[in-house]
């Protein structure tokens, strides 16, 4: 056995991978002997390659599988989802950007409906989302024609049958009314052609307008119509990443783990915004007074206010006492001139010795204070 046959991959997978087309479609394309490899046309599906094989389809070099990518697109109406239509009609791979290369559509969407279409350079992702075995459920709004009741809502969600074909449970929800339509919410879970047109017209109901809001976890939300949207790699590996095999690439991811990590930014202590800190002041040195000045960028100091730093009243400081002379001399206010509550000036005296009108000193010499209209003598020393 060789190398090859016990580390390759079967072409119709590697080619899948490649966005060529699904494993089936490869299988047919092999038996039509389509699919070269070194020159040699194959003629079984059962034949591995490396990837250091020269693939060729239809005359084309097949190039290595690219990372695997998803796009979402919002599908116009009017649109046929196939890479080539026998009557010639406009295709949404017409309408994709050339540079998101050779895609496949996950699924379809009809000629005249509408909404949410998968996109994928990955053909076995695209033949895993659309499997029902996983489970993902196909969303749409529908406006179709006539009335409905609870029976007939109750038929679709237990599953129906149309010309032999088995469809089946259905999530229904009535949204409203608008005149002779009426819009509708339908949840599938296989999601077989033109399955809601079918199930609702054998109810009564004339679908004239589909829209896919949603398939599985990825919505169409505020899309516009015509445009495609890219899916994050890790967004891709989160919702899809268990239903790929071995072989998957994320370009996002694989770039990101040859970057180096980023280091965190070096936070200073101490500097403006710090909790706990005061804010750092800085002060030029004037050559002349050899004192700190203002910074050049500083607000302009008020003159009518006087600076913190001196303490003489008389050039603008504080009425506040020095704190260096309090060291040299030190004043007992308790003591001072007989003053009854310290920190207050004594009274000033009159020419006779006797203190002026005002406040006065507590001790000898002061009148005691009488309550008016009393005839009583005052109370004091004799």
């Amino acid at each position: 056995m060789t190398d090859a046959a016990e580390t390759g991959e079967r072409i119709a997978k590697y080619l899948a991978r490649a966005g060529v087309a699904s494993r089936r479609e490869v299988e047919r394309m092999i038996e039509g002997g389509r699919v070269k490899v070194d020159g040699k046309t194959l003629d079984t599906p059962a034949f591995k390659v490396t990837g250091r094989e020269t693939i060729v389809v239809d005359g084309v070099l097949v190039e290595t599988p690219e990372a695997t990518r998803l796009w979402l697109y919002h599908k116009p109406a009017g649109l046929v989802t196939t890479h080539s239509d026998p009557e010639g009609r406009e295709t949404v791979f017409d309408r994709l950007p050339k540079e998101i290369g050779r895609v496949i559509s996950i699924g379809r969407l009809d000629l005249t409906s509408e909404g949410l279409l998968l996109l994928t350079n990955d053909g076995a992702l695209a033949r895993a989302l659309e499997l029902p075995s996983t489970g993902w459920t196909r969303r749409y709004r529908a406006r179709a024609f006539g009335t409905i009741d609870n029976a007939a809502i109750a038929k679709l969600q237990a599953g129906i049958t149309v010309e032999g074909i088995k469809y089946g449970p259905m999530e229904v929800e009535v949204e409203r009314e608008t005149g002779s339509n009426i819009w509708l919410t339908i949840g599938i879970k296989e999601g077989k052609n033109r399955e809601v047109r079918r199930a609702l017209d054998a109810v009564g109901l004339r679908v004239n307008r589909l829209i896919r809001i949603a398939y599985g976890p990825f919505q169409l939300g505020q899309i516009d119509r015509g445009e495609v949207k890219s899916v994050a790699s890790r967004v891709l590996k989160d919702q899809c990443g268990h239903l790929m095999e071995d072989g998957h690439v994320f370009e996002e991811l694989a770039a990101a783990g040859s970057r180096p990590a980023k280091r965190p930014a070096k936070r200073t202590m101490g500097g403006a915004g710090q909790p706990g800190f005061p804010k750092q002041v800085q002060y030029l040195e004037d050559s002349r007074s050899r004192g700190p000045r203002a910074r050049p960028d500083s607000k302009r100091a008020d003159p009518k206010r006087g600076d913190p730093k001196r303490t003489d009243p008389k050039r603008g400081g504080p009425k506040r006492s020095d704190p260096r002379a309090a060291s040299a001399e030190t004043v007992d206010t308790k003591r001072a001139d007989g003053r009854k509550f310290p920190g207050k000036p004594p009274a000033a005296k009159a020419d006779d010795g006797k203190p002026k009108a005002g406040f006065q000193p507590a001790g000898k010499g002061r009148k005691p204070a009488t309550r008016p209209g009393s005839d009583r003598k005052p109370r004091g020393r004799s």
